[in-house]
């Protein structure tokens, strides 16, 4: 899919209004929905506990505090990227605290041109996470498939008294024979036999 046709979802953190507007103008809804804007870290903690989204922007200080220990949580957060914009002469400090973490920052005044830049930015880390997140999801399914077709291999073991190497061609040749996957002829044995 390409990345026009994604839509992201977007929490805005901001207690400046007129950023707010600023920020929403650039999000067409057409690319970004849902997005959500609120103006204090705890609102912003609230509302990433009930869902987590793709995209997290956040305006430092905020009212109870700057935002680098939300940026930091939010970044951790499985699928999320995070900006934080902050004040020139904060800039560089928050930098050094979050950029370790993945956390993208920008200094401001910013133009409307750089952050468009830095959500196509955001857009191509979000992809790369997402394929991330197949490949680990594809690892731990095949995981998941070895541990089951060893066990179905301990209860040929144990119950038919077959050799390792005897019961792992059964498994097999039941599979190829019956074109199943090894895991479901292993689900079979599993409920044979336990």
């Amino acid at each position: 899919m390409s990345l026009k046709e994604r839509i992201y979802s977007v929490l805005i953190v901001s207690a400046a209004g007129n950023l707010n507007t600023a920020l929403t103008a650039l999000l067409p809804e057409s690319k970004y929905a849902p997005v959500h804007s609120v103006s204090s870290v705890s609102a912003a903690e609230r509302a990433f506990a009930q869902r987590t989204y793709d995209h997290v922007i956040i305006n430092a200080p905020l009212p109870d505090e700057v935002g680098t220990r939300f940026a930091i949580d939010a970044c951790h957060a499985e699928g999320t990227v995070v900006l934080l914009m902050a004040r020139g002469e904060l800039h560089a400090d928050l930098y050094d605290k979050v950029a370790e973490h993945g956390v993208f920052t920008l200094p401001k005044p910013t133009s409307r041109q750089t952050i468009i830049t830095a959500l196509s930015w955001m857009a191509s880390a979000r992809e790369r996470l997402r394929n991330a997140e197949k490949k680990t999801l594809s690892i731990q399914e095949k995981m998941e498939e070895i541990r089951i077709v060893n066990r179905a291999k301990w209860l040929l073991i144990s119950e038919i008294k077959m050799d390792e190497p005897n019961a792992h061609r059964y498994i097999e040749k039941q599979a190829m024979d019956r074109c199943v996957s090894k895991r479901e002829i292993a689900e079979e044995i599993i409920q044979t036999y336990s």
